[in-house]
């Protein structure tokens, strides 16, 4: 079995919530900080937005995926991710995130199916399978488009 290796680079200056930073990866520069609702700087992305980011990327080309496999119909995923921290501020640490996912271009007549596909992503991608030991992680509403907007 191979064993892959990803890079990322970061770049910080400041103590805690006053600092910021910024992060190399992929070719892309990316600025991040803690976030203003948690007395940080605000100034682009966070620690939070990033670990959600990383959820919904996986999630959403594992269902896309899924729901081809399945036969069907999909022109693409829209996906609405939302994470909650608790115990902030205290002891704070994330204790759940959901997924909502609209299937674009697809049949609202096999809402079952969507919603099982969708239920299974969860299941199949890395990066949920990663985080759903310590947190809860969960599929909310299964929208279904006929027509990609």
């Amino acid at each position: 079995m191979a064993e892959l290796v990803f890079h990322v680079s970061a770049v910080w200056s400041g103590s805690g919530r006053e600092g910021s930073g910024t992060l190399s990866m992929g070719g892309q520069r990316i600025a991040y900080s803690a976030p203003d609702t948690m007395g940080g700087q605000g100034k682009g992305t966070s620690p939070e937005e990033l670990l959600l980011a990383a959820v919904t990327a996986c999630y959403s080309g594992t269902l896309f995926g899924l729901v081809q496999r399945a036969g069907l119909p999909i022109a693409r995923v829209d996906l609405h991710t939302e994470g909650t921290v608790s115990h902030y501020p205290a002891a704070a640490r994330f204790s759940g995130i959901t997924v909502h996912p609209t299937i674009m271009g697809g049949d609202a007549a096999q809402l079952t199916e969507y919603r099982a596909a969708a239920a299974a992503a969860r299941d199949h991608c890395f990066i949920g399978r990663t985080v759903r030991d310590h947190l809860e992680y969960r599929v909310g509403v299964v929208d279904v488009q006929p027509t990609a907007q």
